[in-house]
């Protein structure tokens, strides 16, 4: 029950991947590209596509899953099959299904599928590692051509001093920069003046609007009627079956078991061969019922397997 994460494997390596019965998934590499709006820039990839119409068995898949489940040929081909019908099922139903780190693949109203790849994910194995990059804009302006606009505009006039009026201009240096200065602390006063008085102002303000505050009483006069909402049971698709019992006695002792270690247990009625199923859990979606499945298989039994029947 592993042909989405072997299928995954294979995409790495081949540019067609056929899952038996049900269509072919096809890559082409992509150059990397640049897109002029957002500035961005993204790193070679391949493309995946998905093909319908080509389901022959070439042997790839299952061969993969023999090596790496240590299994027979036989028994990987009926794997996939049974994977395959659980897919179809999930289709009928949902509409869609979800194929982790490969894509969405849905039905449209003529009954044919559509297939949306998971972009985020890159199986072209040249660009591991690297991840779209959005470059800054760099901005030029003419420095030299400002200059010379600013010299056009304000010439500066060199005019030439006789020797005997330096001593006035050494004293008149000297009253300028006294004058520079007196003036500096007088402004830097002034200004700390208006900074003290607008604190002063901001601080009344907020105090008002907290007495403001303080004040208000909201009530409503009308107050609407209470509203009761009857909510429809949601239909159970996908079942993880603990087990199948011929013995009552033996199915209730597996039921109170899993209902004492958390499950959220269920027992049905005796089915058409006469035996008593016990369930770990029902849910509505394939994708919440695999996920539990998963999980289970883990830490509690690794021959659960899914059920999909409406009860």
């Amino acid at each position: 029950m592993k042909t989405e994460l072997y299928l995954s494997q294979l995409l790495y390596r081949y540019q067609c991947v056929t899952v038996p019965g049900f269509g072919a998934f096809l890559t082409e590499i992509q150059s990397a590209q640049w897109h002029e709006l957002s500035n961005t820039f993204y790193p070679p990839k391949k493309l995946i596509s998905f093909n319908s119409y080509l389901k022959n068995n070439d042997g790839l898949l299952a061969n993969h899953m023999v090596e790496a489940e240590k299994i027979s040929y036989e028994k990987a081909v009926l794997s996939i099959e049974n994977e395959v019908a659980i897919w179809k099922n999930v289709l009928r139903l949902e509409g869609k299904i979800e194929l982790k780190n490969i894509g969405e693949i849905s039905v449209n109203s003529e009954g044919n599928l559509l297939f949306f790849p998971v972009e985020k994910w890159n199986y072209l194995t040249s660009s591991f590692g690297l991840s779209p990059f959005i470059a800054p804009t760099i901005e030029r302006t003419n420095v030299l051509k400002s200059i010379d606009t600013i010299e056009e505009k304000e010439p500066i006039v060199f005019i030439a001093a006789h020797r005997n009026s330096r001593s006035y201009l050494k004293y008149a240096a000297v009253f300028l920069l006294s004058l520079g200065a007196t003036g500096f602390i007088g402004a830097k006063l002034y200004q700390d003046r208006i900074d003290s008085e607008t604190l002063l102002v901001e601080m009344a303000v907020q105090k008002q609007v907290q007495n403001k505050i303080q004040e208000a009483t909201f009530f409503i006069e009308n107050p609407l009627p209470s509203v009761t909402l009857t909510v429809k049971e949601e239909k159970m698709f996908f079942h993880v079956v603990a087990g199948a019992f011929r013995l009552e006695k033996n199915a209730e002792k597996v039921y109170q078991e899993l209902s004492k270690e958390g499950f959220k247990a269920r027992r049905m009625e005796p089915n058409k061969h006469g035996l008593h199923p016990v369930f770990y859990g029902s849910y509505p979606t394939y994708t919440a019922a695999q996920k539990a499945r998963t999980e289970i298989q883990k830490t509690h039994d690794e021959e659960a397997w899914l059920l999909i029947e409406e009860l």
